[in-house]
C-alpha cells in the first residue's frame, strides 16, 4: 500500500518542528527540520523534485513522523541529535562531533597561556576556536616568543625556586621567581590578547609608545625588550599570507566535488587572521548537490559548535525561503548571523584558498585510498586469503606486571575505525603473564560473538607477539568455537628493528618473513603500531590513576572528596608531594592537622 501523502498533509500543523521519513522496514530514511512543518513536508510530494536522489527517497516512504518544537532553533538542535543517533541513509552526515581547540589565558596575578579543548567557561579568557591543535600550538609558540607568557601548570608554577629552561631561551619572563612584576606581566597579557583579537595595529602602537617611554626613562634594557616584541609582531604580520584589516570573525564554508568525492572545507578567520582549515568528507553524500551539502554542514556544525559573526559560503546554501537558515542561527546565538557569498577581495581570496585546499584534500584522500587498496591486495596475495576487509589487532602493555591493559584496534575498508577500538583492563592473572593476558583479552572480545550476539566477524586477527602469544590467543578462539578465523602473529625482529618482523601462524606452517619494502608488511606494521599506541596509552592512564590514588588513599582520613580536592589543587600526586604544609592546609577541607599528616606520609 503506497503512502497517502494528501491525507497525511491534511493533518500537519504550521508550527516549527522535525520530520522523519520512515521506510517499509521501519528504518529512518531522512530527518529534517522546518519552520513550517506543513509547507516543508508538502514540498517533497510536488511534481518536480530537485534531484533523482530525493525522488528515490520519497518513493520509499511508508509513513512520516513529526515532532513539534517551540522554535526553529529547537528544531535544528533536535534534528542534529536525531541525525547523529539514527544516521538516516539519505541525510548527508558530517562526523564533526569532536571539540575544537582554543587558546586559553587564565585569570589571576600571573595568568597562564595554554591549550584548551572543551566547553569554555568564565574562569578564563578563550580565543578561537581553531581548526586544529597544530594551529593552536603554533600560535602559542608565537605568543611565548613575542610576549613571554608562562605556559606551565599552576602546580609547577607555585613550587618553583629557580626559573626553567623557557626563561633561559627567552620564551618566559620568569614570574615564578619574581623576575617580572604583576603590572609588567599584565601589560604582556594585554598585548597578547590584542594580538589574538586581531588588533595588531593597536598592539604595535602600544608597544612603540612603551619603547619610547622606557628610552626616555633611560631604561634601555626594557626598551630593547619592547623593540624585540615590536619587531616580532611586524615580522609575523608580514608573513601572514591572508590577513584582513578588519578584525572579523568569519567562517568560510566551501563545497567541492571532484573524481566522485564530495569535500566540504571549513576555513576559520579570527580577528582578521586566517587560522587554517579543516576538510571533511560526509557520509551518504551520493549524488547530492553542493548547495545541499553546504546546507547540511551549516545545520549540523553550528548546532554543536560556536557560530562566528559571519559565514561566507560557496555555493550558497539551498534556498529555504527568507533566509531561514540565517534566522535560525540568529535565534540560537541571539544576534544576526549573515550567511552570504564572498563580497570583498579578502573574502574572495579566502574562498579560493579554501576551494584549493578542498581539491588537495580530495587528491590526498584518493591517493591514500589507492595506497591502502594496494597494500590490502598484497596482503591477500601474500597470505592466500580472499576478501580481507576487517582486521583486528591485539597488544598487551604493562610495567613489570603492573596495570596490565590489552588493546584491540580495528582496520576496516581502507583505514582505522576508531569507533570500534576496545581496551581491556586485565585482572585475576599472575602479574607479567602476557600469555594469560592475551587469552583473557581475546576471550572477552569475542565471547558475545561466539554466543550469537551482535558483532562484526574479523577477516584476519593480528597478534602483536610471537609463538607463545599466538598460541594463547588461538586457544581462546578455539574454546569459543571460533578457531576457524584466520590469525597471524607479528614477532619483532632483531633489535626490534622495523622491517625484520617474522609472521607466525597458529598451525604448523613455517614462519613467514617478507622483505622490508613489502606493501603488505607496511600495512601490518601500521595496524600493529596503532594497537601498541592504544595499549600503552591505556596502561599509562591506568597506572597513573592507581599510583595517584593508592598513596593518598593509604592516609587515614583521606577519602574521595579530599583526594579530589588535593589532586585538583596541585595537578596530581607530584604536586601534592612538592607542596608545603601551609599550602596543603590552604586546600578546602584539609586543615593544619591533616596537612601535617599528609606531609609526613608522603616524605
Amino acid at each position: 500500500m503506497s503512502f497517502d501523502s494528501a491525507a497525511f498533509l491534511a493533518t500537519l500543523t504550521d508550527l516549527p518542528g522535525v520530520y522523519r521519513m520512515i521506510g517499509a522496514d521501519g528504518g529512518v530514511l531522512y530527518v529534517g527540520k522546518a519552520k513550517n512543518l506543513k509547507k516543508r513536508v508538502a514540498s517533497y510530494f510536488r511534481a518536480n523534485l530537485p534531484s533523482p536522489r530525493i525522488a528515490h527517497m520519497v518513493s520509499q516512504i511508508d509513513h512520516v513522523e513529526t515532532t513539534v518544537t517551540r522554535t526553529e532553533a529547537e528544531a535544528l538542535l533536535l534534528e542534529n541529535n536525531l541525525i547523529k543517533s539514527l544516521a538516516p541513509r539519505y541525510n548527508i552526515l558530517f562526523r564533526d562531533d569532536k571539540s575544537y581547540p582554543y587558546i586559553q589565558i587564565t585569570k589571576g596575578t600571573f595568568p597562564r597561556l595554554g591549550f584548551f579543548r572543551g566547553s569554555p567557561d568564565r574562569k578564563s579568557t578563550y580565543f578561537g576556536p581553531y581548526p586544529s591543535g597544530q594551529a593552536v600550538r603554533e600560535s602559542i609558540h608565537l605568543l611565548t616568543k613575542m610576549f613571554r607568557l608562562r605556559t606551565c601548570e599552576d602546580s609547577v608554577f607555585s613550587n618553583r625556586s629557580r626559573p626553567c629552561l623557557l626563561y633561559q631561551i627567552k620564551r618566559c619572563s620568569g614570574p615564578c621567581v619574581g623576575h617580572i612584576g604583576p603590572a609588567e606581566y599584565a601589560e604582556d597579557v594585554q598585548y597578547a590578547s590584542l594580538f589574538l583579537l586581531g588588533r595588531h595595529q593597536e598592539a604595535s602602537k602600544r608597544l612603540a609608545n612603551a619603547m619610547e617611554d622606557a628610552s626616555a626613562r633611560l631604561a634601555f634594557e626594557q626598551a630593547a625588550l619592547f623593540r624585540d616584541q615590536l619587531q616580532s609582531l611586524r615580522q609575523i604580520q608580514e608573513k601572514q599570507f591572508v590577513h584582513h584589516h578588519k578584525n572579523e570573525d568569519v567562517d568560510i564554508v566551501v563545497a567541492v566535488r571532484e573524481s566522485g568525492l564530495l569535500c566540504v572545507n571549513l576555513a576559520m578567520v579570527r580577528g582578521g587572521r586566517h587560522l587554517g582549515d579543516r576538510p571533511q568528507f560526509p557520509v551518504n553524500a551520493g549524488e547530492s548537490g553542493l548547495e545541499e551539502a553546504v546546507t547540511a554542514f551549516v545545520q549540523q556544525h553550528y548546532g554543536l559548535h560556536p557560530v562566528p559573526a559571519r559565514i561566507v559560503a560557496a555555493p550558497l546554501p539551498e534556498d529555504e525561503g527568507d533566509d531561514e537558515l540565517a534566522a535560525t542561527l540568529g535565534e540560537i546565538t541571539g544576534r544576526p548571523v549573515p550567511i552570504g557569498g564572498p563580497r570583498s577581495p579578502a573574502q574572495r581570496a579566502w574562498v579560493e584558498m579554501a576551494r584549493q585546499n578542498a581539491q588537495l584534500a580530495i587528491i590526498a584522500r584518493k591517493q591514500a585510498a589507492a595506497l591502502q587498496e594496494h597494500r590490502l591486495l598484497a596482503l591477500q596475495e601474500g597470505l592466500g586469503l580472499e576478501g580481507i576487509e576487517r582486521i583486528e589487532c591485539f597488544d598487551i602493555s604493562h610495567t613489570q606486571g603492573e596495570a596490565t591493559v590489552a588493546s584491540c584496534v580495528v582496520y576496516h575498508g581502507n583505514g582505522m575505525r576508531k569507533s570500534d577500538y576496545r581496551r581491556f583492563n586485565i585482572r585475576d592473572i599472575q602479574p607479567g603473564d602476557d600469555y594469560a593476558a592475551m587469552r583473557q583479552a581475546v576471550t572477552r572480545r569475542y565471547d558475545a560473538l561466539a554466543s550469537g550476539g551482535e558483532g562484526a566477524v574479523p577477516d584476519l586477527i593480528l597478534i602483536d607477539g610471537g609463538k607463545g602469544q599466538v598460541s594463547a590467543a588461538f586457544g581462546a578462539l578455539t574454546d569459543l568455537g571460533l578457531g576457524h578465523l584466520p590469525m597471524l602473529g607479528v614477532a619483532k625482529g632483531e633489535a626490534r628493528k622495523p622491517g625484520l618482523e617474522t609472521l607466525v601462524f597458529p598451525d604448523e606452517r613455517e614462519p613467514l618473513q617478507w622483505p622490508p619494502e613489502h606493501p603488505a608488511l607496511h600495512l601490518i606494521q601500521e595496524i600493529r603500531d596503532e594497537a601498541h599506541r592504544f595499549a600503552i596509552t591505556g596502561h599509562r592512564n591506568r597506572r597513573g590513576k592507581a599510583r595517584t590514588t593508592s598513596q593518598l588513599e593509604s592516609i587515614p582520613g583521606i577519602g574521595p572528596a579530599r583526594r579530589k580536592a588535593l589532586v585538583t589543587q596541585f595537578g596530581g600526586l607530584p604536586g601534592v608531594k612538592a607542596a608545603s604544609i601551609e599550602q596543603l592546609a590552604a586546600v578546602p577541607g584539609i586543615g593544619r592537622d591533616m596537612a601535617e599528616q599528609i606531609y609526613a606520609a608522603l616524605h
